[in-house]
């Protein structure tokens, strides 16, 4: 199983690169997890990163790219420049949320 190193330790991830335990979330969790993605955080995508959280425990569900650029403040050309590959399911990676529906 895929894991990835964080200042405490590690934490495991699934073949899809997704937390098996999101309650093991936190900001250094997201670091490393988009690292492993190449990408570096800037106060734009933790706009996305927190709409996502909040949304996905508001509601139970991962939000989908309509609903993050409907309700984040983010529009889809920024998305996709925050979030150049697969941007729905790279976000949720770093979230620490569950693969959204609908997602490839």
């Amino acid at each position: 199983m895929p894991e990835v190193k964080v200042k405490e330790g590690t934490v495991q991830l699934n073949d899809d690169g997704f937390l098996v335990n999101e309650n093991e979330w936190n900001r250094d969790v997201a670091e490393a997890i988009a690292r492993e993605n190449k990408l570096e955080l800037t106060d734009r995508h933790w706009v996305v990163i927190d709409f996502m959280r909040k949304d996905f425990q508001e509601s139970g569900k991962s939000p989908t790219i309509r609903r993050i650029t409907k309700n984040s403040g983010v529009d889809t050309k920024e998305l996709y420049q925050l979030f150049p590959v697969r941007p729905g399911g790279t976000a949720a990676r770093i979230a620490g949320v569950p693969k959204p529906e609908g997602c490839v």
